[in-house]
């Protein structure tokens, strides 16, 4: 399976058991949305929140927003019920929650890919986020995170993290704050995206922006979301600014022209730029969905390049 870069600024939890968020699901704004079968669900309204899920992935027109599925650990009864039901209709993706070993993904794989044979589906439509909630998870993470081209994503999980800990979840996210950068780290050197835990107060606004400048800072990709009132905050921090396009743009722009006349490090405004750089000024550019120089389309141009 070949990994493309995704744009997933925010990913939206919505109870399966919500009939009418889901239904709206598509029109919040999120780019992804994460439809839960696993926590926010009692379990005595387990099967029924699956079936509510199965029937509205079916019917629900999502505007192509992406629709990923937390399904129920497999050590629990319901686990197997729902992949059987979820897997067939081949949602973007599959979310495993409190994922520990790289042979627990591997069971799982399989158990996925004998249901997809069973109904004449790929193995390369459908992929699989891995969220890491335990510090067994944390301690193998690049493992889970780069044996199987199937996951394209890692995730924390806050809440069940520091449980396992058997500490309290601060504002500050200090006790969670070594986890975080060494799932970012294994996220990193698997090319795969990393979205951070969500922020549990749906009214501190300033809070939730600090906390997602500084999961932006240390290499997130985004950001799990709890209420769609976050969401603006989110994608505000993570996309770039109009500013930092133009300075990727000229980036990039001159990197092409002085290697064309075989100069790999130059100067702009008496900064020193080099590979790296620009392959940071690139991946702005992708995030931005502006093409690189050269590549333009005609109806996608930055004024006054």
């Amino acid at each position: 399976m070949t990994r493309t870069m995704k744009k997933r600024r925010s990913m939206l939890y919505i109870p399966g058991n919500n009939p009418a968020m889901i239904q709206q699901g598509g029109v919040y704004g999120a780019d992804s949305l994460l439809l839960d079968l696993e926590d926010s669900v009692a379990l005595n309204q387990k099967d029924s929140a699956r079936i509510l899920v199965r029937n509205m992935i079916r019917s629900v027109d999502f505007y192509g927003t992406e629709v990923c599925v937390r399904v129920n650990h497999l050590s629990t009864p319901f686990g197997m019920n729902d992949l059987e039901e979820i897997v067939p209709l081949q949602p973007s993706a599959i979310r495993y929650p409190k994922t520990e070993s790289a042979e627990e993904v591997g069971n799982l794989l399989e158990i996925i890919e004998k249901i997809e044979d069973k109904h004449g589906l790929p193995h390369h439509v459908m992929t699989i986020h891995a969220m890491i909630e335990t510090a067994m998870g944390v301690q193998n993470v690049f493992e889970i995170a780069s044996r199987f081209p199937r996951i394209d994503a890692i995730t924390i999980g806050g809440q069940d993290l520091t449980a396992d800990m058997n500490i309290i979840y601060t504002p500050d996210g200090a006790g969670i704050d070594f986890a975080r950068k060494r799932i970012v780290m294994a996220a990193k050197a698997s090319h795969i995206d990393i979205i951070d835990t969500v922020f549990p107060d749906v009214n501190d606004e300033e809070g939730l922006r600090r906390e997602t400048e500084y999961a932006k800072k240390i290499g997130f990709t985004g950001k799990a979301v709890i209420n769609p009132r976050q969401i603006d905050i989110i994608h505000q921090v993570f996309t770039p600014t109009e500013e930092e396009i133009r300075k990727a743009y000229r980036i990039v722009k001159e990197f092409r022209a002085n290697a064309s006349s075989g100069l790999g490090v130059f100067a702009i405004d008496g900064k020193m730029i080099d590979a790296p750089v620009v392959r940071r000024a690139e991946y702005i550019l992708q995030l931005a969905n502006i093409a690189l120089p050269g590549e333009e389309a005609e109806n996608n141009t930055i004024n006054g390049k």
